[in-house]
């Protein structure tokens, strides 16, 4: 005697855009009727995603690269201006070496030249692939393991991924930084021993300076003022990827149904969220820059730490120093950043590669119930 039995099929598949946006599980039960009268849930194998996407962590360090090189290269004189700005100290009568953003610029290519803008680049070009690479896999990571088993990603847990991330970032960002300001401050310093009638010291290059680290004070030399730079940038990676993500989940969809925001509006999320959170940031970083500084001049003070550091800032140069150059890091990070989120949604790795864009985007091994987060710094 034979009875009709139907046993469900569920297949679940997850997909999520370039941005960022939550997986959305997608359940489907297919009847199959069996003479059989034993009822059994029958496994599906997955087939090959027709419309899903996957993972691959080298179009994003390929990007991240290129969109490094591209923000820095249109940035980077605004950042020397930053730095020597924050670097500057108020003489006795109240005179100062650069008045503004605009007199820093006319001083420092009048007497540096074009490329003198253009000092401590190099290095930097060099380290920010990493840097980026780093920056967006951990952030990716530990979003995927902080979300909830319903999929959801609270704003607190979106900020302990993102200060996770700005941690995992300054094994390259402390020596990158260091370099990049002894370069930036060489002009600086010879500019200020000239006026004082001192002889000018010998030019220094980001090879010479690591040799001479290495040499005197091993391997840790590179890491002075750690402590500092992980101060600045967790807090801004606790600031701006959750910002990021926030803002553009709020713009225009490139089209419609599509969780991925057309590439001008992630441009403007990403120049907001910079900018915002450079700013709020801007105290650390005059403390990590006045630390990093490792040739002093005469009448510069020293400091033994960061809470040393902040309290002689408040107490000889008021609560406004350490604002100094807030203006001028503000518009260097938001095109920095807006930059590096257009390179991203362009795919020029993706392109150069053969692959498709629009199926590379998220892991293909993701947690149960979790959502993808590239929300890029």
């Amino acid at each position: 005697m034979s009875s009709a039995s139907a046993a469900a099929v569920a297949m679940t598949s997850t997909t999520s855009d370039d941005a960022g946006s939550p997986s959305v599980p997608a359940a489907m039960t297919t009847p199959i009727t069996t003479d059989s009268p034993t009822v059994t849930s029958v496994p599906t194998p997955a087939a090959a995603p027709t419309g899903g996407q996957t993972f691959s962590i080298l179009p994003k360090i390929i990007n991240g690269g290129i969109a490094g090189i591209i923000g820095v290269t249109c940035v980077f004189p605004l950042d020397l201006v930053k730095t020597r700005l924050q670097n500057q100290r108020v003489g006795p009568n109240g005179e100062r070496m650069y008045n503004s953003m605009l007199d820093c610029f006319k001083k420092t290519y009048r007497a540096e030249g074009y490329f003198g803008m253009y000092r401590g680049s190099a290095v930097n070009i060099l380290l920010i692939t990493p840097e980026k690479a780093i920056k967006l896999a951990a952030n990716d990571y530990f979003r995927h393991r902080l979300t909830t088993k319903d999929g959801k990603l609270p704003v607190h847990r979106e900020m302990v991924a993102g200060g996770s991330a700005g941690l995992c970032q300054i094994v390259i960002t402390t020596p990158m930084e260091l370099l990049k300001i002894q370069l930036q401050s060489a002009g600086q310093q010879a500019a200020s021993a000239s006026k004082e009638g001192a002889a000018a010291a010998k030019k220094m290059s980001a090879m010479s300076i690591t040799k001479e680290l290495l040499r005197t004070k091993g391997i840790f030399g590179l890491y002075k003022g750690t402590s500092a730079t992980m101060l600045r940038d967790v807090s801004f990676s606790v600031v701006y990827f959750p910002l990021f993500a926030n803002l553009n989940s709020m713009g225009p969809r490139k089209s419609p149904g599509s969780t991925e925001a057309v590439f001008w509006w992630s441009f403007i999320a990403g120049c907001a969220s910079g900018s915002i959170s450079a700013a709020v940031v801007n105290p650390a970083d005059v403390v990590k820059t006045r630390l990093q500084l490792l040739n002093k001049g005469a009448s510069e003070q020293s400091y033994s730490g960061i809470r040393d550091a902040f309290v002689k800032i408040f107490q000889q140069e008021g609560p406004s120093a350490f604002f100094k150059g807030a203006l001028c890091r503000m518009i260097v990070i938001a095109p920095l950043f807006g930059i590096a989120q257009m390179v991203y949604y362009f795919g020029i790795a993706e392109y150069f590669m053969g692959m498709d864009k629009a199926n590379t985007a998220t892991t293909s091994v993701a947690l149960p119930a979790a959502k993808s987060q590239s929300s890029r710094s």
